[in-house]
């Protein structure tokens, strides 16, 4: 019997380890989408995003996403918390043109976002003491399933720039109905 090559025993570690193979080619095309949203970013928002970290939490009944500045400046919090603020009026009404302009009208997720009716879909910013905070909360399936698949485009698209969080219902949880400091 002729012993495995080296390629199936890193895949099979790979496999086994759940982690994947990337090919280089899709390395080079990943970074090159990563500097178009860069490029796009600047166009939409306000503070630096190299400067900043977005954070995609998954939860239950949608998710939570975070901008928070790398290293303490006060104005770049300010228009982290500005730009929130506006994108969270705008999503409440149903306007996603701005991750539409950074990412691509096709981006996953956000057609059926833009299908929620009125109440089905809850946005609530909240300052945090490094940026701010948007929740979006759902009881329909269809758009959690739309906000994760969002949140995964997201992570995919910012890269260096961006993490996924940990469903904070573990830990602690920014009720929607309960208040906030701010």
């Amino acid at each position: 019997m002729k012993p495995p090559s080296a390629t199936v025993i890193i895949a099979s570690a790979c496999i086994l380890l759940g982690t994947t193979i990337v090919h280089p080619a899709a390395i080079a095309g990943n970074e090159a989408r990563q500097k178009q949203v860069v490029q796009q970013g600047t166009e939409v928002m306000p503070f630096s995003i190299a400067a900043t970290t977005h954070i995609f939490t998954k939860t239950a009944n949608g998710g939570i996403q975070q901008v928070v500045t790398k290293h303490p400046a006060p104005e770049q919090v300010a228009m982290i918390r500005e730009h929130l603020t506006t994108i969270a009026k705008q999503f409440s009404a149903g306007n996603f043109a701005a991750p539409e302009k950074i990412h691509g009208e096709n981006m996953p997720g956000l057609a059926a976002l833009r299908t929620a009716k009125p109440g089905e879909l809850e946005i609530r910013y909240r300052d945090l003491p490094n940026g701010g905070e948007i929740e979006y909360r759902t009881h329909e399936p269809r758009l959690v399933t739309a906000l994760h698949e969002w949140f995964d485009a997201q992570l995919s698209d910012h890269g260096h720039d961006a993490m996924a969080g940990h469903d904070p219902g573990m830990m602690h949880h920014h009720s929607m109905d309960a208040p906030t400091a701010n």
